[in-house]
């Protein structure tokens, strides 16, 4: 346990025993690292602790934090935890401000120093949670569009930060290759295959219009040629879905998306999973008939209607596959399922919560995560999109146009919840103003400082040493002692990454990191800006200041590689 989260944890307890008789949970109470505010009136760790005990105790809260300092200043707290904080003082409503020793922050340096990217991961004996996040799932009938690439990147970067805390999570693509859809896509092949051979056919009213689709037709001609005019429907259906579907893989993988799971819809009709759930809701009374159709009594568990899960045609509604798919997760094992959806699937929130708790497994289990729509500007104007239409900007495009570290990094760069404009103006921009040119622009400078450094043959052992981790235990006393306000100030933006990847793990807001990579770029750019790194003059204070600037290299390479956005050696 790094000692950030030991103080965290000694405090709690402190409090805890102050007051026996509450129960207190640990999650419940927030704790801030002050990384941008002054030292000397927000100190280094601030919580609402005293604000949570209020309502328990029915106190006011300055009154709790007022106990809280007395104990601590009336030698209450343990002898251990009065070694690591100088001081606690009370701000605002009842917030508690503590400030840590010269001592426990050399210490956390050090901690930091010898575990690297282990400082920031969850503790062994923490709850290891096994993740299914589920994103993309597009239907296999035509390229992935603008949209598909936020999902994308969002289920993406929460299964690396989730994993490299220590997590078990799992990547799942969903195909959609049962139901009308794929009927049509065959339809509109089968036409246009018609239509390369010579043949005057419309192509159908629904059908798919894109001329993604007469290069597919042009492909099963140079393939099969005339004897496509004796296939079967079924033939044309399978083809361009698997067509699709290849494509699809190798745009994602192209975008630094690879799947643990391609899961088919078709298999949970052909193994007759979907029926099986469907006869198990009507054993329960939560399935009824009502003008020739089936419904499913979804108002029963929170659900604003009832909905059909079998239409009076006979027909399956995407509800009854969501169903038996969903009870399928669960019974592969997984603790916590997470759907990430488009927002035009709002709806079906409350509808999926509704029919895993139908099953009798616990909806609190299913989080889902919505996502806005995407709009990019193309010639200072935003593109409409549509498949069917064949006017759509495909992911695809997006990659070839800006790469993928551009694509990955701007549509992770705004909160879910908000509408993303993609600024290709800003995209293909080789300055500061591009975030993607200016991060790797600060992890590229750090490289270039320290084998610069190295050249020098004051520093040279020094730097071979500090790169390869065979820096010795009084050369690192030596950089802790030298270590000045300005070097503590970039410390504890690095500390801050922790308290990023935390809060993504609670709240799967993986923007987080994309807006602390910015931020840790700034802060490094202005720390090299205003201290001289490399100076003969004074050796010590350049070894601490390589000291910290190799510290800030190893969180870029966590945070890029948590991105997925490459580590460049030249710019």
């Amino acid at each position: 346990m790094n000692l950030v989260k030991k103080i965290k944890k000694e405090f709690f307890n402190a409090i805890s025993n102050l007051f026996p008789d509450k129960s207190l949970d640990f999650n419940s109470v927030q704790f801030t690292l002050n990384v941008d505010k002054n030292r000397q009136n927000f100190g280094d760790l601030s919580c609402n602790f005293a604000l949570v005990l209020a309502g328990k105790l029915q106190l006011n809260p300055k009154e709790i934090a007022l106990k809280i300092v007395n104990a601590f200043n009336s030698n209450l707290f343990d002898k251990s935890f009065k070694a690591y904080i100088e001081k606690i003082e009370i701000a605002g409503p009842g917030f508690l401000n503590l400030t840590f020793t010269n001592n426990a922050w050399r210490e956390i340096v050090k901690q930091l120093f010898e575990s690297k990217e282990n400082f920031f991961k969850n503790d062994k004996d923490q709850l290891k949670v096994k993740y299914l996040i589920e994103f993309v799932s597009a239907n296999p009938t035509g390229p992935l569009h603008l949209g598909h690439g936020r999902g994308g990147i969002i289920g993406d970067t929460l299964a690396r930060v989730l994993n490299f805390l220590g997590h078990n999570a799992q990547k799942e693509f969903y195909i959609n290759d049962a139901g009308n859809q794929i009927q049509k896509l065959g339809g509109s092949l089968k036409t246009r295959c018609q239509q390369e051979l010579g043949l005057t056919v419309e192509l159908p009213e629904d059908g798919y219009k894109g001329e993604y689709m007469i290069d597919l037709a042009k492909l099963a001609v140079k393939e099969f040629g005339q004897k496509l005019l004796d296939k079967d429907d079924k033939f044309f259906s399978d083809y361009a879905k698997e067509i699709m579907l290849d494509l699809q893989k190798q745009d994602l993988k192209d975008y630094g998306i690879e799947f643990d799971k391609w899961f088919s819809e078709r298999t949970l009709h052909d193994s007759g999973l979907v029926e099986k759930v469907i006869l198990e809701l009507k054993e329960k009374d939560l399935a009824y008939e009502n003008e020739g159709a089936l419904w499913f009594r979804a108002t029963n568990f929170g659900d604003d209607k009832d909905r059909v899960v079998r239409k009076s045609t006979g027909e399956l509604t995407y509800i009854a596959a969501d169903i038996a798919y969903h009870k399928n997760k669960f019974e592969r094992g997984f603790d916590k399922l997470i759907d990430i959806l488009g927002q035009d699937h709002h709806g079906y929130v409350n509808r999926l919560k509704a029919t895993v708790d139908a099953l009798g497994l616990d909806s609190n289990n299913l989080d889902i995560v919505l996502y806005q729509l995407v709009s990019i500007k193309n010639a200072g104007q935003a593109e409409r999109m549509s498949k069917r239409a064949g006017k759509f900007t495909t992911l695809r495009e997006i990659i070839d146009t800006v790469g993928k570290d551009v694509a990955r990094f701007f549509y992770l760069h705004r909160k879910a919840e908000a509408h993303l404009e993609f600024d290709l103006a800003v995209a293909l921009k080789k300055t500061d103003e591009n975030p993607v040119f200016y991060i790797q622009y600060a992890y590229v400078r750090i490289n270039s400082i320290l084998k610069k450094a190295e050249l020098e043959l004051e520093f040279k052992d020094f730097v071979n040493n500090l790169i390869n981790n065979k820096i010795s235990k009084k050369e690192v006393d030596v950089c802790l002692n030298n270590l000045c306000n300005q070097e503590f100030d970039v410390i504890k933006k690095l500390l801050a990454f922790g308290e990023i990847l935390i809060s993504i793990e609670k709240t799967y807001q993986t923007h987080l990191l994309s807006y602390y990579m910015v931020e840790l770029a700034n802060i490094f750019h202005a720390y090299y800006s205003g201290n001289k790194v490399i100076d003969k003059e004074n050796i010590d204070l350049s070894k601490a200041r390589m000291f910290t600037l190799n510290l800030v290299n190893m969180v870029f390479v966590c945070g890029l590689d948590l991105l997925g956005v490459e580590k460049p050696e030249h710019m």
